[in-house]
C-alpha cells in the first residue's frame, strides 16, 4: 500500500526544492519532485499518461515516496488530496510579481536546444540514448503549460492571475488543521511544529535559485548520458 504523508500544493519557483530537502531531513522522505523526472526520465511515461488522461495510477507513480512537491504533481492537487485524504499539505508562497520573474526565466523558458557547442552535442547524443528523455518537452507542455497555464506562459498577467487564483482556491479547499501557509524564509519552526516532529539541529535547506538551476543541467544531461536512462 501506498501512503503519501505530505503533498505540496505550490507552484515551482516557490521554495519547492529547499522544501523538498527540508522534508527528506525530517524523515518524510523520499520526496517527489520534477528534478525526479529529470534524472529518472522512464517517469516521463507515467505522467504523459495521465496529461493525455488514459490513466492516473498515482500509487504506481508514487510508489516508494512519501512525499511529494512541485510541477507536475502540483498540477492534479485535488486529484491527490482526495486520493490520499489523510496527507497533510503544504502551500507554499511568495510574491507574484517575484515568482513569475523566477519561473519566466526558468522553468518556463528554459532552452530545449543549448547555445554551446558542446552541450549542443551532449544534449542531442542524451535525446538518442534515452527516449524517453526527449518526450519531457511534450510531458511539461500538457500536465504543466497546457493543464494549469493555457498555454500562456509568456501572458504575465494571465500567469500571475492563475497563480494568485490557486492559492485562494488551495486555502478555501483544504480544511486549515490539514494545511500549512509556508515561506521558506520561515523555517524550520511552522513546518515541524505542523508536522508534529522536532526541530532538526541543522540550517534550514535553501536550494535552486536560478543560478543553480543554470548551473546544474549540463551535469545532468552527462549523467544520463553516462547511464542511458
Amino acid at each position: 500500500m501506498v501512503v503519501v504523508d505530505v503533498i505540496g500544493a505550490g507552484f515551482g519557483r516557490t521554495g519547492t526544492l529547499s522544501l523538498k530537502a527540508a522534508l527528506e531531513l525530517l524523515g518524510f522522505g523520499p520526496c517527489y519532485h520534477m528534478a525526479d523526472i529529470v534524472e529518472h526520465p522512464r517517469r516521463v511515461r507515467q505522467w504523459l499518461d495521465v496529461g493525455d488522461g488514459r490513466t492516473a495510477d498515482w500509487d504506481a507513480i508514487f510508489r516508494g515516496f512519501r512525499s511529494a512537491v512541485d510541477f507536475p504533481a502540483v498540477s492534479y492537487w485535488r486529484e491527490l488530496t482526495g486520493h490520499y485524504p489523510a496527507a497533510k499539505v503544504i502551500l507554499t508562497v511568495r510574491d507574484p510579481d517575484a515568482w513569475y520573474e523566477s519561473a519566466q526565466q526558468t522553468i518556463f523558458h528554459h532552452q530545449i536546444e543549448p547555445r554551446q557547442l558542446w552541450r549542443r552535442l551532449v544534449h542531442r547524443l542524451v535525446l538518442k540514448r534515452v527516449p524517453d528523455y526527449a518526450q519531457f518537452p511534450l510531458m511539461a507542455w500538457t500536465t504543466v503549460a497546457a493543464r494549469v497555464f493555457d498555454g500562456r506562459l509568456d501572458d504575465r498577467d494571465h500567469c500571475i492571475e492563475v497563480f494568485r487564483r490557486h492559492n485562494e482556491e488551495v486555502r478555501a479547499t483544504i480544511p486549515a488543521e490539514r494545511l500549512l501557509v509556508f515561506e521558506c524564509r520561515q523555517g524550520w519552526e511552522p513546518l515541524c511544529r505542523f508536522l508534529g516532529v522536532p526541530i532538526p539541529d541543522v540550517p534550514f535547506p535553501h536550494v535552486n535559485d536560478r543560478t543553480e538551476f543554470a548551473r546544474k543541467q549540463p551535469w545532468r544531461e552527462l549523467r544520463l548520458l553516462i547511464r542511458g536512462r
